[in-house]
């Protein structure tokens, strides 16, 4: 890797960011509309509503970064950038370390402002703290980052990429311990949740958001999903494609 060409690849995507209104909305304030619905939802339940909020604050990053991400990147391709790109000095590898931390920093932007308006609006205020919270909340953006970098290579236009919604998402949420805990699911889910990594994130935003101090089994699962990340994008930048079929 070339850290200039990376840094590049970072400061074009930002700016293409920038331009996209919607796109900037979505990533700011999606998650908090989100978590204010589920304060009304439980607004006569605040116990409850503290526990869930903080760990849908690791949630709605990594479902929001997936699906924003995968279109960006198929965008790039059928818009014939990507085959322009790759015909330049650029390694894959920077490629897709640049746009991971460019979505990197909007996911810090995204979760300053989601934790910032339920510290300050909802008043849920975690036993490890809200640092802990937020470092979490940008490794599982990362995760949606590097899975949607991944998937995209195997779409050919944006309502495929949304298709990959539904079977890589929804079920490692489904299966994370979020409704259910994982020790109460069936032997057969229990595996397969031990094989997702979302089930960590969640694993380690439920240790926070518990009234006992956190243990070092927090960074444990905050390792697991950071080697994910990383070996996502690898895997992103073995199939990468210059253009789509």
């Amino acid at each position: 890797m070339n850290i200039r060409i990376l840094l590049a690849t970072t400061r074009r995507v930002l700016r293409q960011l920038s331009r996209d209104h919607r796109t900037i909305a979505m990533i700011l304030l999606l998650p908090s509309f989100l978590l204010t619905i589920l304060y009304f939802m439980y607004e006569d339940n605040t116990m409850l509503f503290q526990g869930i909020a903080t760990i849908m604050l690791g949630i709605l990053p990594f479902t929001v970064m997936f699906l924003i991400t995968s279109i960006a990147m198929l965008r790039e391709r059928t818009s014939g950038t990507l085959e322009r790109l790759m015909a330049s000095p650029l390694h894959k590898l920077d490629l897709l370390f640049g746009y991971g931390l460019a979505f990197g920093l909007a996911a810090t932007a995204q979760a300053t402002v989601t934790i910032a308006v339920a510290y300050f609006a909802f008043d849920v205020r975690p036993t490890a703290g809200t640092a802990l919270v937020a470092l979490v909340a940008v490794v599982n953006a990362l995760l949606g980052v590097s899975i949607g970098l991944f998937t995209s290579a195997f779409a050919r236009t944006e309502f495929q990429s949304v298709q990959f919604m539904p079977l890589i998402a929804f079920p490692q949420i489904l299966l994370c311990g979020l409704f259910v805990p994982r020790a109460e699911m069936n032997i057969v889910l229990q595996h397969i949740s031990d094989v997702l990594p979302l089930t960590y994130g969640v694993s380690a935003l439920q240790e926070i958001a518990a009234p006992s101090p956190a243990t070092t089994e927090i960074w444990t699962d905050i390792g697991i999903v950071a080697g994910v990340v990383a070996l996502a994008l690898v895997l992103a930048a073995a199939t990468l494609r210059r253009r789509t079929p």
